[in-house]
């Protein structure tokens, strides 16, 4: 019989990019699809900043050790996505933090979009070159 870990779950989802969040007990590793959160950043520390910004906010940096499964889009979107995740993840385990959370801005999703392209146009609204000859 395979014992499981307790955890607490969020989804955060930005422009294409899509992440899971699971919070265990622990001591704040981060790994995000299978690799520590630095490696799959590329070594961007302001990305990872930004990502563990709910922990800070919260205080809570080395209670957790936090895998997270993301999909589709960049890097930008997906750190946006990771960092709502976290959040809603957070508020889950403990309801009392959220006014810390909702006043940082960290619990609302940015619902920008691309807009897709239109015919008879270069892109969604750029139109071709006008040619007065």
């Amino acid at each position: 019989m395979v014992a499981t870990k307790k955890y607490t779950y969020g989804l955060g989802r930005r422009k294409a990019a899509t992440a899971r969040a699971r919070l265990y007990k622990g001591k704040g590793e981060i790994t995000i699809n299978d690799k520590p959160a630095l490696e799959y950043l590329s070594g961007n520390k302001a990305y990872l900043a930004e990502i563990t910004d709910p922990l800070a906010l919260t205080q809570k940096q080395k209670d957790y050790d936090i895998t997270i499964v993301v999909k589709g889009g960049g890097l930008a979107g997906q750190v946006d996505a990771i960092k709502l995740a976290i959040s809603k993840a957070i508020i889950t385990e403990s309801p009392d933090l959220r006014p810390v959370l909702k006043k940082a801005g960290s619990l609302k999703r940015d619902p920008r979009e691309k807009e897709r392209k239109k015919y008879g146009l270069r892109s969604a609204r750029r139109r071709e070159q006008f040619s007065k000859r």
